[in-house]
């Protein structure tokens, strides 16, 4: 993690990370005006805070109250050598607490993460360097041995030069990438979760079997993210980009809606338009894209080949970001070794959602097959021992598709966790399965499972395959589990051999699809320097239903989106325009305003919390509406998920709306006591709302320019490096 430091007034300092802000001070004692904590203590209370963090977690994963749980630390100080200390951490339990929980505790605490890096001794290199964001992917490369070149499957170069040249890509683009995290719970299961240091939400995780191929992993796929611009979906990407000579791509073209806002004749062929459009109800204005929000310019479209002639078909990209999410794009070494990764990617999702829906039955892949991959074995049998059973399937539907499945049962809490993987080769498939199975995941992290069920709709469900599209971690038949299989196991290979092989094995995939009937469609982007596609096969690789482009469609963010950030500048007339609107768009109320107008508002800012049924709360007060306003907040006092804050606010707004309405109560009455209670601020706030002395109460003044939206603003750098690399490309 990259922490920034800024010298303020005085000895106070100022550290900044993520989202955060951390202020530190000195003493009096040491000239400083005792306004923060020093960093030592800092550096103490996050010992202290570490250690209770394992104790809430043991605690919440086994539904124990912590209310009678108390825990403090004190240091130690050698007398004869002050950088010699003891952390001493002491727990107060409950008296009627089980032996086998207060054991629990206590080895939870010992789990630590503070402890365990002051234990190990972190080294320290102290350095001066003229550029604090040059030699930015340094801290990339793991220890490994000078002149060291592993090969493993798929790879058309070694481990360490894919690393490289990777890495080397990034730091070209000005992307400082930092690894926030590393995991290896069980032998062979490696990952990691790398971010950019100024934009935090470009991040990607990483697998693989050893630390060198789960961070070439992460590399690959941060780079597939950027070709395919996958970071700044559903955001709005300002002004500036949405006037400029391209968007998305240089090659992009836009088209106008025709007559009665009918799709453009340019996009799509013969074979995709009765995918996108069988009933005939899509509309030109349904794919505008949301990221330049610019209606006037027509429908952004971009070109893929289409792979059975070599045609040029055009896609709008409102359409692509709306139903594909990242399946069908990768990067790699050479285009081919793209090629193979994004089709695996497409068929494994594909089959787990033909076996998850279908509630078919998968054979188990035998003890001597399994046998072949001792490294595979081992961490199967890491898990075994940490008391979590492991299915091991072969999810080829008889040999038809490089897919295999590792399903991880969890006695614990009856979850399951069924994890597929995809390649050519059954013994890389089989690793993907186990690493996708663990990665970013601790064993606490499997206590959060879902439970199998034999009622099919909830498998049915449009959102339980996106989530096991997202982090695998939907629901799963009973059915699943029956020892009678639909399916005799085979023992498949999809590879070829040679300098090649990578070539040959997409022209196999590739050849899977076609005598399945399906087109496909591939663009290529090296704008980057690097090698990357991203694959389309519609009708089989959508991850949403493809009536969202009508029903759900995220360019709904264009008909509230420059209101909504010019809240403050808006007249009574605009206001009950823009409530109109989001009445009769039938929105579900709980949606955050962030999602909604596609904004990376600070989450720990009211905006960041901010919800569509908060928004009509503010916006009825203004307008005088205080029966329709009251209805909404005690609907928001019922079901909220907001700050404690927030709902204080709420709370003294109810009581001040309900006296304001009550034509027999008088304030004078009870604003003393409201007072005391809800404190001034909260109460000055709620009768201001009231009296139209306080507008929007929370929200910070906005606008399209987005001053002031660090965080936003922060990914439109993001994307402008890009941009700018496609421009000189």
């Amino acid at each position: 993690m990259e922490i920034k430091v800024n010298f303020l007034d005085n000895l106070r300092l100022e550290a900044k990370f993520d989202d955060f802000t951390v202020v530190a001070d000195q003493p009096i004692r040491y000239k400083g005006d005792g306004s923060a904590p020093g960093p030592f203590d800092y550096f103490l209370a996050s010992s202290a805070l570490c250690a209770a963090y394992f104790v809430k977690l043991y605690c919440n994963t086994r539904n124990i109250p912590t209310d009678n749980i108390r825990l403090s630390q004190n240091n130690i100080v050698d007398p004869e050598n002050r950088y010699n200390q003891i952390f001493k951490i002491q727990v107060e339990l409950p008296a009627d607490m089980s032996t086998k929980d207060r054991q629990g505790i206590l080895r939870s605490i010992d789990r630590c993460t503070v402890k365990k890096v002051v234990q190990t001794g972190p080294d320290f290199i102290i350095e001066e360097v003229d550029n604090l964001d040059a030699d930015a992917q340094a801290l990339l490369m793991p220890t490994q041995q000078a002149g060291a070149s592993t090969y493993v499957l798929g790879k058309d170069l070694p481990l360490e030069q894919t690393i490289a040249n990777m890495s080397g890509i990034l730091a070209g683009l000005g992307m400082k990438i930092e690894i926030a995290s590393w995991r290896n719970i069980v032998p062979n299961v490696w990952s990691l979760h790398i971010r950019d240091a100024y934009s935090p939400m470009c991040f990607t995780n990483g697998k693989g079997a050893t630390k060198e191929s789960a961070l070439a992993s992460a590399l690959g796929e941060f780079i597939e993210r950027l070709n395919c611009n996958f970071f700044y979906n559903d955001q709005f990407w300002g002004e500036d980009i949405a006037q400029a000579d391209f968007v998305h791509y240089p090659d992009e073209r836009w088209f106008q809606p025709g007559r009665k806002d009918a799709l453009p004749a340019e996009i799509f062929d013969a074979h995709c338009l009765p995918i996108f459009n069988p009933d005939g109800e899509l509309r030109g204005s349904h794919l505008y894209d949301t990221n330049s929000g610019n209606i006037e310019r027509g429908i952004c479209s971009l070109p893929f080949v289409r792979q059975s002639d070599g045609e040029t078909v055009y896609f709008p990209s409102n359409l692509i970001e709306n139903l594909y999410l990242s399946n069908g794009m990768s990067a790699g070494n050479t285009l081919a070794e793209a090629q193979v990764q994004c089709l695996s990617e497409i068929f494994e999702r594909a089959v787990k959602r033909e076996i998850l829906e279908g509630e078919l039955a998968l054979p188990d892949v035998p003890a001597e097959v399994l046998a072949r991959y001792p490294g595979i074995v081992a961490g199967i049998q890491g898990l075994e021992e940490q008391g979590f059973p492991v299915l091991v399937k072969d999810a080829s539907l008889g040999g038809r598709f490089p897919v295999m499945c590792v399903t991880l049962m969890n006695p614990r809490t009856g979850g399951v966790f069924a994890s597929f993987g995809a390649h050519p080769s059954l013994e890389v498939a089989l690793e993907r399965s186990l690493t996708e199975l663990l990665q970013g995941r601790s064993f606490e992290g499997l206590n959060d499972l879902p439970q199998p069920t034999f009622e099919s709709h909830a498998l049915m469900e449009p959102n339980n395959f996106v989530e096991h599209f997202i982090d695998s971690s939907g629901v799963v038949s009973w059915r699943f589990f029956s020892a009678k299989a639909d399916f005799a196991f085979a023992d498949w290979d999809f590879t070829a051999q040679g300098d090649n092989a990578n070539a040959e094995e997409a022209a196999t995939l590739f050849a899977i699809l076609d005598g399945m009937g399906k087109q496909v469609y591939m663009a290529v982007y090296e704008h980057l320097g690097a090698k990357a596609c991203r694959i389309l096969v519609p009708g089989y690789s959508e991850i949403y239903p493809i009536e969202d482009l009508i029903w759900d469609n995220t360019n709904k963010a264009l008909f509230f989106r420059e209101d909504i950030l010019n809240l403050h500048r808006l007249d009574d007339d605009a206001l009950g325009d823009l409530l109109q609107r989001l009445e009769e768009s039938e929105l579900d109320d709980y949606t955050d305003i962030r999602t909604l107008i596609g904004i990376e508002f600070d989450e720990n800012t009211v905006w960041g919390q901010l919800t569509i049924l908060e928004l009509k709360v503010l916006i009825q007060l203004v307008l005088e509406r205080f029966d329709d306003a009251k209805e909404l907040v005690e609907m928001f006092l019922q079901y909220n998920a907001n700050t404690q804050e927030r709902v204080l606010f709420f709370q003294v707004l109810n009581v001040v709306l309900e006296v304001q309405l009550d034509s027999d109560l008088d304030m004078a009455d009870y604003e003393a006591n409201f007072r005391r209670m809800f404190g001034d601020a909260r109460l000055d706030a709620a009768l201001g709302s009231v009296d139209g002395s306080v507008r929007f109460h929370g929200l910070t003044p906005t606008s399209m320019k987005l001053e002031g939206l660090d965080r936003h603003l922060r990914l439109i750098d993001s994307y402008k490096k890009l941009h700018s690399a496609r421009a000189q490309a």
